[in-house]
C-alpha cells in the first residue's frame, strides 16, 4: 500500500494542471492512474462522484467541467474526445466512488483524504488570518474614535458605551448589544466583536471610520451630534450591506477569536520548542 501510494503521489503530481491558482486534473489522464482502461467503465464512476458531490450540496459545475481533449490519431491528425477537468475534491470523490478491489483506489482514497483535509486546513486558516487582521484593525478604529469623541463632548465610560450602542443599533437594525449577545448567545462580559464574521468587522470600521473623520473634518462637538453621526454612518454601511443581500442580524456567530489567538500562540510555542531541541 505504501509503495502504491507513493508512486501515486508522484503520478498525480505530475498529471496535475494550475490555471488562476487553481488546481485540477483531467479525468483521462487520471483514469490509467487508478487502474482504469476502459473510459465507458470509468464515466460509471465518475457519475457516482458526481451524485455523491450533488448530495453534499455543491454545484457539480464547481468540481467538474466538462472539458474535450485532443488526441493523435495517426498520421499527424488529432480528434476531439469527451473529457471532465475535476478539482482536488472531485478526484478524491472518484476515489472514494471507485472499486475498492484495485489497489490504485485504495491508495488514492488516502491520498486524496489526506490532500483534501489539508485543503480544508488551509481555507480555515485563510479565514481565520483575514478575521485576526480585521479584528485587530477594529481595535484601532475603536481607539481612534474614543479619542476623537472624547475630546467634543463625551467625558465619561457610560456615555461612550451610549454611543457604541447607537452604532450597533443602527448597524444591526434597531437591536441593541445585549439583544445581540442573548440572540448569539455570546456572553455578557465579552465583546460581540471577538464572534464577529470578517464582513461584520470591516462594516464596522468602516462604520466606525466614516464616522471619525466626518467628526473632525466637520468639527462636531457634543454628544447630540457625535451620536447622530455614528448613526448615520452605520445606517448607511447597514443600507450598503442590505443592498448586496447581506442581513448583519442573521449572519451566524464565528468561533470566539480569543481561541483562535490563543491557538496560534501555542502553534508558535511549538515551533520554538522543536527549533531548540533540533538545535
Amino acid at each position: 500500500m505504501q509503495d502504491y501510494l507513493i508512486e501515486l503521489q508522484g503520478n498525480l503530481e505530475l498529471i496535475k494542471k494550475t490555471a488562476e491558482n487553481l488546481e485540477y486534473w483531467s479525468a483521462r489522464e487520471l483514469m490509467p492512474r487508478l487502474g482504469y482502461t476502459n473510459w465507458e467503465t470509468f464515466k460509471t464512476t465518475l457519475g457516482r462522484a458526481q451524485e455523491s458531490c450533488q448530495q453534499t450540496g455543491q454545484a457539480i459545475t464547481d468540481h467538474f467541467r466538462g472539458a474535450l481533449k485532443m488526441v493523435d490519431i495517426g498520421s499527424r491528425t488529432q480528434r476531439a474526445i469527451e473529457d471532465l477537468l475535476l478539482t482536488r475534491y472531485a478526484c478524491y470523490l472518484v476515489a472514494q466512488n471507485g472499486d475498492p478491489r484495485k489497489p490504485q483506489i485504495a491508495a488514492a482514497q488516502n491520498y486524496f483524504a489526506i490532500q483534501t483535509r489539508r485543503q480544508e486546513m488551509w481555507e480555515q486558516r485563510t479565514i481565520e488570518n483575514k478575521r485576526l487582521e480585521e479584528r485587530d484593525k477594529l481595535r484601532d478604529t475603536e481607539k481612534k474614535i474614543e479619542r476623537t469623541v472624547y475630546q467634543r463632548g463625551i467625558t465619561q465610560s457610560i456615555e461612550f458605551a451610549t454611543f457604541k450602542n447607537k452604532h450597533i443599533e443602527a448597524l444591526y437594525g434597531g437591536i441593541n448589544t445585549p439583544d445581540l449577545k442573548r440572540r448569539r448567545g455570546i456572553p455578557k462580559e465579552r465583546a460581540l466583536a471577538d464572534f464577529d464574521t470578517d464582513v461584520e468587522l470591516k462594516a464596522k470600521s468602516f462604520a466606525l471610520g466614516m464616522t471619525d473623520h466626518n467628526i473632525r473634518t466637520q468639527n462636531l462637538v457634543g454628544r447630540d451630534h457625535l451620536e447622530r453621526e455614528v448613526v448615520a454612518n452605520s445606517a448607511a454601511t447597514r443600507d450598503a450591506l442590505l443592498a448586496r443581500g447581506i442581513v448583519p442580524e442573521k449572519l451566524k456567530p464565528e468561533e470566539d477569536i480569543k481561541k483562535i489567538e490563543k491557538r496560534r500562540v501555542k502553534e508558535l510555542q511549538a515551533i520554538e520548542y522543536d527549533k531548540n531541541n533540533k538545535s
